[in-house]
């Protein structure tokens, strides 16, 4: 099986999560707004996936965008099922 990773951005709010889309829409990187999962929080239903790669602009952005988010998670998903494991 083909193990499939992403990062995930959740915020504190849909308030927040909608500046955080327009910071990474400025930012040209690749990125798709998301329902949060479940397993990370209820309070906020958005949340921005990103690909890891681009871990190190997306707190970079977090931090010069002055963005109020919850957490960034890395998504993994094989053979074994799927997990979230916190970065930061």
């Amino acid at each position: 099986m083909e193990i499939d990773q992403f990062g995930i951005v959740t915020f504190n709010s849909t308030h927040h999560a909608i500046k955080g889309e327009s910071a990474f829409k400025s930012s040209n990187m690749a990125f798709k707004t998301i329902p949060t999962p479940r397993e990370i929080t209820l309070s906020c239903g958005l949340s921005i996936r990103f690909d890891l790669n681009d871990l190190e602009k997306v707190k970079k952005l977090v931090e010069d965008g002055d963005l109020s988010i919850k957490g960034i998670y890395k998504y993994i998903r094989d053979e074994n099922g799927s997990r979230l494991e916190k970065i930061l």
